[in-house]
């Protein structure tokens, strides 16, 4: 037979090349060549075996041949099944002439060869499959040296498919890794629930599988909320199963708050909207060809992809509580599906981002609640004035914000405005702006003038040792006979109001004073000046006129110019444009935006200046 020394350099070869392969059919030429050319040896052949009885693969050269002969199938052979190894190669020597085709597909090509014995070496790769490599040799052969060789080219086999796996693991661990610190850079990045649950379908097809579905856990059942297909024409199918299929409903219901992930393939698939056999795959692309757009597409059919579906759900737990549970749709071969562990890390990414933006919700909605309540409900109605108001959160933690604003009808037939900014955000602040805004309206409804309202609040707030300060400014508009009105305003250290008169120019009311809150004794001046009909003013808190551009400039430098572009509108429009427009200037500055806006209307000489309110009470007696 073939001189050790030979077969030691071709085993030194065949190590040196399975540390480099990719694939342990690149061994091959390896393997086949330095075993033919020993002593009595005439054919090489090897099989690579799946669940037990599946012939996948076989490579056969004959002594004298160029070129192997190579069949690549699918082939069930249950009789091979008895040939299976244990987790120990085991070698076995055969007649060529007792071996049985059922159970053995080289015997074909063993009678081709002069060989008389079949020495074959059967020995595991992995879980899913084994394999065999065996020699058919005459009676030169040294059998126990060649058993020896075959122990020896499987042995490196072995390790070669070990390595492979092992790379792979590696190569999909820093794939999963990557993809996971990636999810969770995507689902994190918005606080929309809606956006959050379309990202995580998203973001999981198709490098985790060809489909998504993801449902919401309600108090009646789980809610679908979005789908995504590597097909359009299957997505579609998967949004009509996830809203309405009776089976998904009732396996998400049955799941409950169990942790585990489940996989389901085959039969435990029957009855189910993704049950796949070749000849309902076969049925729905002919479907799919005769009705061209393929709305009918069934998930468990991948086109010319012949993988049997397996469909995985996994629930969504944060927190503690469930949330809700994502379901794959896989129809890739079993090798290229994620792991559980894979599945439960991504689950639980998922969830969180998912319990963030719902309790992000839930908290906008409180604090969206608690400002209306801050707020005026409604502004006086009156023919005299057009009054409106505009109300920009800014915060994007939706802490409740310490602007407030309100318009009171007054005794003497005078409209008072007041608006307000308390420092810093949250419960503490919201506490001092409803302090602030009912202590001001309940004495300006009295008829308080502004300056002694204010006074009053600061005693009021020194006295409840409030330890934050406000800033506010008061204004009374009074109707005066001869169609002008009388513009009275008091400032504690507020920015101050401005007014947009008919002509287009705009004008800044000068006042000021001492902000709330810091002195126990404080009093404030009041400034007066006479506005005419279509003259408008406006009040505003400072996150308006602190709204910052890239550049670095206050919006506050071109609010006169925007303003006076605004003649002509109702108060209603100026209000939302100028909110709208500092909104949009805005690069950076996160203060709530609040704006009072008053136009006079004028009143004839002589007329009934009651308020409009009142004027109806009058006219229903």
């Amino acid at each position: 037979m073939g001189g050790d020394d030979t077969w030691s350099s071709a085993l030194h070869r065949l190590w040196q090349a399975a540390s480099r392969a990719e694939e342990v059919s690149a061994l091959a030429d390896d393997v086949y060549a330095p075993l033919l050319a020993t002593t009595g040896v005439h054919l090489v052949v090897g099989t690579r075996w799946e669940d037990r009885q599946i012939l996948r693969y076989m490579r056969a050269l004959a002594a004298g041949s160029d070129s192997p002969v190579i069949t690549a199938t699918s082939r069930s052979v249950p009789e091979a099944a008895v040939r299976e190894p244990g987790d120990e190669p085991v070698v076995t020597r055969i007649p060529v002439a007792a071996l049985d085709d059922a159970g053995w597909p080289e015997a074909e090509l063993l009678r081709r060869t002069p060989g008389a014995t079949f020495v074959v070496c059967t020995f595991r790769l992995d879980h899913r499959g084994w394999a065999s490599l065996g020699v058919g040799v005459d009676a030169s052969a040294d059998v126990a040296a060649v058993e020896g060789r075959l122990a020896q080219a499987v042995d490196v086999i072995v390790a070669c498919h070990t390595g492979i796996l092992q790379r792979g693991r590696e190569a999909r661990r820093g794939a999963d890794d990557a993809l996971l610190a990636e999810a969770s850079l995507q689902m994190d990045s918005s606080l929309d629930v809606m956006e959050t649950l379309r990202r995580v379908a998203r973001i999981a097809v198709p490098a985790v599988a060809e489909g998504a579905l993801v449902h919401l856990l309600r108090s009646e059942g789980p809610e679908f909320v979005a789908a995504t297909h590597v097909s359009v024409q299957q997505r579609r199918a998967l949004e009509e199963i996830g809203r309405e299929n009776p089976w998904l409903a009732a396996l998400l219901a049955r799941r409950g708050e169990d942790e585990d992930t489940v996989f389901l393939s085959g039969p435990e698939l029957d009855g189910s909207p993704f049950a796949d056999t070749a000849e309902a795959t076969d049925a729905t692309d002919a479907s799919d060809a005769s009705h061209g757009d393929g709305d009918g597409a069934r998930p468990g059919a991948a086109g010319g992809d012949r993988h049997s579906t397996v469909i995985s759900v996994s629930t969504l737990r944060a927190r503690g509580r469930v949330v809700g549970s994502i379901t794959f749709v896989y129809q890739r071969p079993e090798a290229r599906l994620p792991s559980s562990a894979f599945l439960r890390s991504l689950a639980t990414r998922a969830a969180l981002s998912i319990d963030n933006a719902l309790l992000y919700e839930l908290r906008r909605h409180a604090v969206l609640s608690l400002q209306e309540h801050l707020l005026p409900s409604q502004l006086p109605v009156t023919d005299q004035w057009d009054l409106s108001a505009s109300y920009e959160v800014g915060d994007p933690m939706l802490d409740v914000g310490g602007d407030f604003y309100d318009a009171v009808t007054r005794p003497d037939g005078s409209i008072a405005l007041l608006i307000g900014d308390v420092c810093g955000r949250g419960a503490e602040a919201a506490a001092l702006t409803g302090l602030a805004r009912h202590t001001l309206r309940t004495l300006l409804e009295q008829g308080t003038d502004p300056g002694t309202a204010l006074s009053r609040l600061n005693r009021a707030l020194r006295q409840e040792r409030a330890s934050r300060f406000l800033t506010a400014v008061v204004t009374t508009l009074a109707p005066r006979a001869d169609g002008t009105a009388l513009l009275t305003t008091c400032s504690a250290g507020h920015p101050s109001p401005l007014v947009l008169r008919s002509d287009g120019t705009v004008s800044e009311v000068l006042t000021g004073g001492l902000l709330l809150g810091v002195l126990d004794d404080v009093s404030y001046e009041s400034h007066e000046e006479l506005i005419g009909p279509d003259d408008t003013v406006v009040l505003f808190t400072d996150g308006l006129t602190e709204s910052r551009e890239a550049g670095g400039a206050f919006f506050e430098s071109i609010l006169p110019v925007r303003l006076a572009a605004l003649r002509g509108f109702d108060a209603a429009h100026i209000a939302e444009s100028l909110t709208q427009q500092a909104k949009a200037y805005r690069a950076s500055g996160q203060d709530d935006i609040a704006l009072l806006v008053a136009r006079w209307t004028g009143v004839p000489p002589g007329a009934d200046l009651l308020p409009h309110p009142l004027q109806l009470v009058r006219t229903a007696r």
